[in-house]
């Protein structure tokens, strides 16, 4: 049995504050998926910053552990890894501050999934059909209590974690793919 993924718990809202900016979320998920960079590869593959920012928002994000030196190299030339596999916080702090850091934080992984999503859209007809037709998004109303729906979140993360801890074994023809779950209710309160 593999092992599970690491995480990064944040709780200072200083470092949720720091992780929401969208460049600083996007470069960890580089991290992750493309192992150690330097910040003149990240820039590349990023593709809209320039290398002295990318080195910039790397050391902000070494400040809060999220991100630490893989070794070797110096200045914009040395590589970067990230620290764990994921990042979680408490979706509903009791600390008003952190309840605000959090909100930010949160509205900038929405958009950040808008963003994939309409990026998906806008580059869709460059795919092959096998990729147009697997991939896509849609929506299913189901009624459940909040103990329910935890339960069926976890189910989920159950299912999804053999393809998510695969790494040498990926069959030809794998890419990433980032499942998207919004789990939020839809009907009005009186």
């Amino acid at each position: 049995m593999s092992e599970q993924p690491s995480a990064v718990r944040l709780t200072d809202p200083r470092a949720l504050r720091a992780y929401a900016h969208p460049t600083r979320m996007t470069l960890v998920g580089l991290l992750r998926v493309h192992g150690p960079l330097t910040a003149t590869r990240a820039a590349e593959l990023l593709g809209t910053e320039s290398v002295a920012s990318c080195s910039f928002h790397l050391r902000q994000l070494a400040k809060y552990g999220l991100v630490e030196e893989a070794g070797g190299g110096r200045g914009r030339e040395k590589p970067w890894r990230a620290t764990a596999d994921l990042t979680s916080w408490d979706s509903s702090p009791a600390d008003p501050e952190q309840a605000a850091a959090v909100d930010t934080l949160q509205r900038t992984v929405l958009d950040g999934y808008f963003a994939r999503a309409t990026g998906w859209l806008t580059h869709r007809a460059e795919e092959t059909p096998e990729w147009r037709e697997a991939a896509g998004f849609g929506d299913t109303v189901v009624r459940v209590t909040p103990e329910e729906l935890t339960e069926l979140l976890t189910r989920i993360e159950e299912l999804t974690r053999p393809y998510v801890e695969r790494t040498a074994d990926r069959p030809e023809g794998a890419r990433a793919v980032q499942l998207m779950q919004l789990a939020v209710p839809t009907d009005v309160r009186p």
